[in-house]
């Protein structure tokens, strides 16, 4: 591997290249990646996404994109593959956002659901039914 082949784009994700891609696709990609994996309400984000053109010109998508991320504690796989490098940024882009948007906890850091009566947790108060007086109920 020649230091063309690998950049770095977020510390911690590595950024390499196959075959004949050129530099202003590869700086175009460390863009769209940077904004993907860089957001503040990601947890740290490691790995390497791989941008490849293939030799034979003739093939109808000759460039194909491998991201393997992990984000926070789950990983994150995503392939992409089109007819040009920008296309091929632009859709490997879209679905590591709905990925790492899925592994990404829904909470922040220190939030937590409360357990569940059955795991120790404290039921949840029960509203009276009827709204009466309460003569009828029944403790449950």
């Amino acid at each position: 591997m020649t230091s063309k082949d690998a950049h770095t784009t977020v510390p911690t994700v590595l950024l390499r290249a196959d075959g004949e891609v050129d530099e202003e696709t590869l700086a175009y990609a460390r863009t769209k990646i940077d904004a993907v994996v860089g957001r503040p309400e990601l947890p740290d984000v490691t790995g390497e996404v791989r941008v490849t053109r293939a030799a034979a010109h003739h093939a109808d998508r000759p460039w194909s994109a491998t991201a393997a991320l992990h984000v926070g504690r789950r990983e994150v796989v995503v392939l992409a593959e089109a007819a040009t490098g920008r296309e091929l940024v632009d859709q490997l882009q879209d679905r590591l956002r709905r990925q790492t948007d899925k592994a990404a906890p829904a909470r922040r850091p220190g939030q937590h659901t409360p357990a569940p009566p059955w795991r120790g947790g404290s039921p949840a108060p029960r509203p009276a039914e009827g709204g009466g007086d309460g003569a009828d109920s029944h403790p449950v």
